[in-house]
Parts: structure tokens; C-alpha cells; sequence
């Protein structure tokens, strides 16, 4: 039989090898550079890290924490916020002073209802529209409300009302109440009490406050609310305006005292008939 060829190994072709061997060293080259390239970014990163500020790092932790606030000596989460149309009122200081220096005592010091406005509720939704009424105040305003009305909380270590919108009678901005800065809100309107009087036939000068009925009902309008709206969004304006003389039932409006002045606030629902 003839013999079988005999099978040599193959030996690998040198320029192969040599290919290899270029490849390798492109690969090492490319890993250099890179290293070099990165190593100034990863000391800085590392550099920021090791000399942060504890100013830095504090308010950036500051971050991180709620604030808390006490309510009537309980510790709560987060601020007191108002609901549906609520507005949460920091009570002005109790005066214990007269404007002529007489200084007041105990019972006879004069409790303000008045205050300044921390936080109002998003508004009240119309039952049947389901519209949210606006709220007619805002953070900072001034506002003066009914002797009777809210309900009084102890709040950071301060005395607040919780009223409603409705509530109010005139609000104003700034820290005094003027008749330049007051304003009254939805169909309310700011009345001048006409507190003139009557002479009898004897000559005897007598209050309005005095006469039957012991409270003045006219006077001169000096302030009108935007209006009140309806239940489709709109505003429904007031047929009275600045100036105009009106009769308002008896006992309707709630005295407001602006500069020394007597003045009511008046709804339009309550006004019998102007002049």
C-alpha cells in the first residue's frame, strides 16, 4: 500500500506575529493616555469631597430635615396650613396704652381683632357648580374681623385666629390701618356712620346712637367690594358706588373704628335704599 504523506505542524507566519504584536502595543499605548487624561478629573473629584466646607455640608443637610412648628404646645410636622377657606391670622398685640398715654389694666386693655394674615386655605368649591371661589387675601395682608368670630390657637409661641373669608371685615396693606389702605372684600361695603343727631324743640342736641333703635342705619359709602360671584364664575357687581347715601337695616352692619372714625361694614343684601 503506499505510504500516507506525513503531516508537519504549521509553523505561524511571522508577518502574523508581527501584526499581533503591533496590535498589543497600540492597545497598551491607547490604556496610557487614558489613564493620564482621567487621573486630573478623579483628583479633583477627590480634592471637592476631602475640603468641603461644614457650612456647605450643614446646608445641605438642612435640606434634608422639616421644619417643625408647635401648636398649642404640641410639636408638628411641617407649617399649619388652612383648608378649603379658612385664613390663619397672627392676633395684633393687646394695646395697654391709650393714643393720650393712659395706661390700661387687666380687664380694660383693648383686645384687637385685628391681625395679620400667616396663611390663607386654596377657597371654597361652589356646591352645585363645583367652582372654587377665590380667597380674597393673601400672606402679609392686614385684616380686621368680627369681635366673635374664629377660633383662637397658641402657634410658635404666639396667639392666631383660625377665620373664615367671610369673616373679614376690611382688609389693608402695611402695618397701619388707614382709609387709604383698607378695602372691603366681596359684596361688602364700607359705610361713614352719619352719627350727626337731632336737636329737639328745646334746643337739646341729641346722638344718633341715643335716639329708639340705639344705632345710627345711614351714612356715606367711602368703600365698595368687588362683588360677589355667582355660580358660574362670574362676578356680580355692587349697584352702589363712592359717595352715594344709603339706609341699611338695623343692626346689619359691624362697626369698624378707621383713624377715630366710626365706620360699618355693610352687606349689599342689607342695603334698603340709597340717596
Amino acid at each position: 500500500t503506499p505510504s500516507r504523506p506525513h503531516l508537519h505542524a504549521r509553523r505561524p507566519s511571522p508577518l502574523l506575529h508581527l501584526q499581533k504584536s503591533h496590535c498589543s502595543s497600540r492597545y497598551t499605548l491607547l490604556r496610557k493616555i487614558m489613564a493620564r487624561a482621567l487621573l486630573p478629573l478623579v483628583a479633583a473629584a477627590a480634592c471637592t469631597q476631602a475640603f468641603v466646607s461644614p457650612e456647605t455640608s450643614r446646608s445641605a443637610a438642612a435640606y434634608d430635615v422639616r421644619l417643625n412648628a408647635v401648636l398649642e404646645g404640641r410639636e408638628i410636622e411641617g407649617a399649619l396650613t388652612p383648608t378649603n377657606n379658612f385664613v390663619l391670622v397672627k392676633i395684633a398685640p393687646i394695646e395697654d396704652e391709650t393714643e393720650g398715654g393712659i395706661l390700661l389694666t387687666g380687664s380694660a386693655k383693648i383686645k384687637k381683632t385685628e391681625g395679620t394674615v400667616i396663611s390663607a386655605g386654596p377657597g371654597k368649591t361652589h356646591q352645585e357648580s363645583g367652582l372654587l371661589f377665590p380667597m380674597p387675601v393673601e400672606s402679609g395682608d392686614g385684616v380686621v374681623y368680627g369681635k366673635y368670630d374664629g377660633t383662637e390657637v397658641e402657634y410658635d409661641g404666639d396667639k392666631h385666629t383660625l377665620i373664615r373669608d367671610d369673616d373679614i371685615l376690611v382688609k389693608f396693606k402695611g402695618d397701619k390701618l388707614t382709609l387709604d389702605t383698607a378695602d372691603v372684600i366681596s359684596d361688602n361695603v364700607l359705610v361713614k356712620v352719619d352719627d350727626d343727631g337731632e336737636e329737639t324743640a328745646s334746643g337739646l342736641l341729641i346722638a344718633a346712637s341715643a335716639k329708639k333703635g340705639g344705632k345710627p342705619s345711614t351714612g356715606t359709602v367711602v368703600k365698595v367690594g368687588p362683588g360677589r360671584m355667582a355660580s358660574n364664575g362670574e362676578i356680580m357687581t355692587v349697584d352702589i358706588g363712592v359717595g352715594d347715601m344709603v339706609k341699611y337695616r338695623d343692626f346689619a352692619g359691624n362697626e369698624v373704628t378707621i383713624e377715630g372714625d366710626e365706620f360699618s361694614v355693610v352687606r349689599m343684601t342689607d342695603i334698603l335704599a340709597k340717596f
